[in-house]
């Protein structure tokens, strides 16, 4: 059977991780190089202890340009739940939507809607049809998409299966401004952009005026690695706790498991591990992607081309033997 350039590059650099004679500089090159043999990918960062080791653009704008970031907005959102739990606009995890934004909830919706938890939300475990997939061009036709996604059927119960759904992370973007007092923007503007020092420019509006909560928010590369450093960080900022290192540690721990990818999940983050270390993955449309591995004080974002697919079976799995492969490297220097 024949082999792949990508494959014997891929199996290259993992014998480069593990051969003494290699320095990591090399490793950390013929690392870049292979990623610029993938035709979908636009830049890289591989940042380790805050210091960058590859920084890297292969199309497109700039490191501090923002971009696109697709579903990678779903962990930001999840970053900002965080906050609200930590201000106790969220009383906890398992605060349901009859309680903490029972206005949100459409007359004639399925009574079991109330008693979907925060963490259903988060851990796209709500147990309504999904939003995503082929239903998302209808979910974003509808005049009100807050009530479309909750009037939808239930085809799980609640902290069941995993449903992958831009419209759980929607609502709960919904309730976080219900809450706060504040739009989406605004909590991101203040409670992120602001401590990381990071831009962040408005993005799409649902038909209410609501910034949608789960896809289409945009970030430089640069201001995705400092994300996953703030992660990587148990959630502080030059001595500042932007989110409570607990909730930093709920995020990280498993609640169900992707169908597609085999990955676990958490809160907004997708979960593995590699070398022996646990990593996480805040993962958008495309290739967008921000790794953070804690024990290796290791933090990767890529950025890719938003228009095309990134499956598990094809360029996000090349993505992925790309980021084992760094924390592979990693583990070895």
């Amino acid at each position: 059977m024949s082999l792949s350039r990508r494959t014997v590059l891929g199996g290259l650099a993992a014998l480069g991780a593990a051969r003494p004679g290699w320095s990591a500089e090399a490793r950390w090159s013929e690392l870049s190089d292979r990623a610029a043999e993938f035709s979908q990918i636009r830049s890289m960062i591989v940042s380790r202890g805050g210091t960058p080791l590859v920084e890297r653009v292969f199309a497109g704008p700039s490191l501090d340009t923002p971009v696109n970031v697709k579903s990678v907005s779903k962990t930001i959102v999840s970053a900002l739940a965080g906050v609200a739990l930590d201000r106790g606009e969220l009383p906890a995890l398992d605060a349901t939507l009859g309680d903490v934004a029972p206005r949100l909830i459409p007359n004639g919706a399925d009574p079991r809607v109330r008693e979907i938890t925060v963490e259903n939300l988060l851990s796209m475990q709500a147990g309504l049809e999904r939003t995503s997939g082929g239903n998302y061009g209808g979910w974003i036709a509808s005049s009100n998409w807050v009530s479309d996604a909750l009037s939808r059927d239930f085809v799980a119960d609640p902290g069941g299966r995993m449903l992958y759904s831009t419209g759980s992370t929607h609502v709960l973007g919904a309730v976080l401004s219900e809450v706060s007092g504040l739009s989406l923007l605004e909590q991101a503007r203040q409670r992120l952009g602001a401590p990381l020092n990071i831009q962040i420019p408005p993005w799409t509006r649902d038909p209410q005026g609501r910034y949608m909560g789960g896809n289409q928010m945009a970030l430089s590369p640069r201001g995705m690695i400092r994300f996953g450093q703030l992660y990587a960080r148990d959630g502080t900022w030059d001595g500042e706790q932007v989110i409570g290192a607990d909730y930093v540690v709920q995020s990280h721990r498993p609640r169900t498991r992707s169908p597609w990818s085999g990955l676990g999940y958490g809160l907004g983050w997708f979960l593995g591990q590699e070398a022996g270390a646990d990593f996480a993955l805040a993962r958008g449309y495309g290739g967008q992607v921000i790794c953070v591995a804690p024990s290796l004080d290791l933090v990767v974002a890529i950025t890719s081309d938003p228009n095309q697919p990134a499956r598990s079976q094809g360029y996000f799995g090349e993505l992925m033997t790309l980021l084992r492969d760094a924390m592979q490297i990693a583990a070895s220097a």
